[in-house]
């Protein structure tokens, strides 16, 4: 039993008792803790705000000996106020932090993903919703869709772009098949079509030029890479995205 620090994103919440919450974080240290935080939902609590999901927060956590450590103290680093003023950018944000919550190992150091999610949130609070609207939109999209390809990069299971996954065949790629696990060309083709553009921004951003295509003018293109962005994410995770389907039905 001991204390420890560390820093972590608050992926999820939810009530316990009058007043307590557990509260799923992800920690730079020590990857996917559960922890329960007393006393946070009273009206006088001292950190009940800072334990909200998105929030990025230093923590102090005492470890017992059940299955959930408790949360002592919670030091805002940041609340990414910017997302938290737009609905649809909270909604892809909430999706972000979803696919972590589902993916995150339970014991461990997951340094890369920590760093992962926190850059995504800052890239995704920094957009202006007051710029161009069809390019903020665009923007916003491809960071979440960039956020879930890397996600699967780092468990091995990205999609294949580069050779027909049914025969070995280069370019050109007429579709793309999820469950096959990548491009398709012309005569083995089956899954959705992919175009040439949607190719070239994932490759993009799989091979770490995600600020280079968010700095490209909106494009239809946008919106054919987040979808097979989410649903490759939602075929590994085997499950939809409640977030998503928030958003689709906004």
């Amino acid at each position: 039993m001991a204390l420890y620090r560390d820093e972590a994103v608050v992926l999820r919440t939810w009530k316990l008792g009058e007043a307590d919450r557990i509260v799923s974080l992800h920690t730079l240290g020590h990857g996917k803790v559960r922890a329960v935080a007393k006393g946070v939902r009273r009206t006088r609590s001292k950190f009940g705000a800072r334990v909200e999901p998105a929030c990025h927060v230093a923590v102090q956590l005492y470890r017992g000996r059940g299955d959930l450590d408790t949360l002592t103290q919670a030091e805002t680093i940041d609340r990414f106020t910017g997302l938290r003023c737009d609905p649809a950018r909270f909604a892809q944000a909430s999706a972000m932090l979803e696919a972590v919550d589902q993916l995150a190992p339970e014991a461990g150091s997951d340094p890369d993903r920590h760093t992962m999610l926190v850059r995504a949130l800052a890239t995704l609070d920094r957009i202006d919703s007051g710029s161009e609207a069809e390019f903020a939109h665009s923007r916003s999209v491809l960071v979440v869709a960039g956020f879930f390809l890397k996600l699967l990069a780092l468990e091995g299971v990205q999609p294949e772009l580069e050779s027909c996954v049914a025969c070995g065949a280069g370019e050109p790629f007429e579709a793309l098949d999820i469950a096959a696990g990548g491009v398709l060309c012309h005569r083995c083709r089956q899954g959705r079509p992919v175009s040439p553009e949607a190719l070239a921004m994932l490759r993009q951003i799989l091979g770490g030029r995600l600020g280079s295509v968010l700095r490209q003018s909106a494009d239809s293109a946008a919106e054919e890479v987040a979808s097979i962005a989410t649903a490759a994410m939602e075929a590994h995770l085997e499950r939809r995205l409640r977030s998503v389907t928030v958003l689709e039905r906004s």
